[in-house]
């Protein structure tokens, strides 16, 4: 297995502790040229003070949060999630993790707006599993870049209810780094509640972090 994204100049990390990342904004803007409403940061007890937070780094597990969406009956607003894990806090980077479908345009369409958009997107082709069931895994991807990353951000946010990724979890803790994880709880593992910090749960903060437009039908 290759990690080439981790090949990246250590040098690129240092420069962001003196430069924060900025995306979201309280004030009408643009988003990659296209004009959009304001997005307000969520200001909810649920997620954590940004009080000794210091820089920030996000780790998204795609799967994963795709099938929370689904269980909460809500479309994430990609815009919104990522301002309401940041908040006012110094960002240094905000990664996503999915399987990639070769064939499927629309997930193509997706993942370009995504990297477009603040996010960093590393991918793997989807395997077959059983019965031709596709399921990517990149806990070993997630948990890498978590463990690499560490000397270079005080807070990590891990969105994803994934046991498997507790030893990481363990392991940037006992680098010094605080670790929120974002998950529903439904579906979390426990001992990955238990090695956090600070646990959300998903259906808490739902409301915050829709798109407007999409409706639910049961």
């Amino acid at each position: 297995m290759q990690f080439n994204h981790l090949s990246k100049k250590s040098n690129e990390y240092k420069e962001l502790k003196e430069k924060p990342q900025r995306y979201c904004s309280t004030t009408k803007g643009t988003i990659k040229g296209k004009e959009s409403n304001p997005v307000n940061t969520v200001n909810n007890s649920a997620l954590n003070d940004d009080d000794n937070r210091g820089r920030v780094a996000i780790f998204i597990d795609g799967l994963n949060l795709f099938q929370t969406a689904l269980q909460l009956g809500i479309e994430i607003d990609y815009v919104k999630l990522l301002c309401s894990l940041t908040k006012t806090s110094r960002l240094l980077r905000a990664f996503f993790y999915t399987g990639l479908d070769v064939g499927n345009e629309r997930q193509q369409g997706f993942l370009l707006w995504m990297r477009r958009n603040g996010y960093r997107v590393f991918t793997k082709d989807m395997s077959v599993v059983v019965d031709n069931y596709k399921k990517p895994n990149l806990n070993v991807e997630i948990a890498v870049d978590m463990i690499t990353l560490a000397p270079y951000y005080d807070t990590a946010i891990l969105v994803s209810g994934d046991g498997d990724l507790s030893y990481a979890v363990n392991a940037v803790s006992s680098m010094g780094a605080r670790v929120e994880v974002i998950g529903l709880q439904t579906t979390t593992s426990d001992y990955l509640i238990d090695v956090a910090d600070e646990f959300t749960d998903f259906d808490s903060i739902k409301q915050h972090l829709k798109k407007d437009s999409f409706l639910y039908q049961p």
